[in-house]
């Protein structure tokens, strides 16, 4: 199973656990099997379309699913996947 570092504002969706553990062959498989153990975890992470928000970064094995296959970047059992969420301000 992969290893998800949870940020502190999702925090309150795994009962306070930062790191939490999922399977998925992709990344929305991933995230569909955290939403069945955490309920909301979805509706944070995806737009009504289905697609990430604009606001939320993932991160697998330190890379940025922007600039692999998005949703579709493949999660290997052993991966280290963190959700970053995007800071502004000026």
């Amino acid at each position: 199973m992969a290893t998800i570092r949870i940020p502190t504002p999702l925090q309150s969706l795994t009962g306070g656990l930062s790191e939490v553990e999922a399977a998925g062959e992709n990344l929305k498989a991933l995230i569909e099997s955290l939403e069945v153990t955490y309920p909301g975890f979805k509706e944070r992470l995806l737009d009504d379309s289905g697609e990430l928000r604009r606001f939320v970064n993932i991160y697998i094995n330190e890379e940025d699913i922007r600039f692999l296959d998005g949703l579709q970047t493949a999660v290997g059992k052993d991966a280290e996947v963190s959700i970053v969420p995007a800071v502004a301000g000026g």
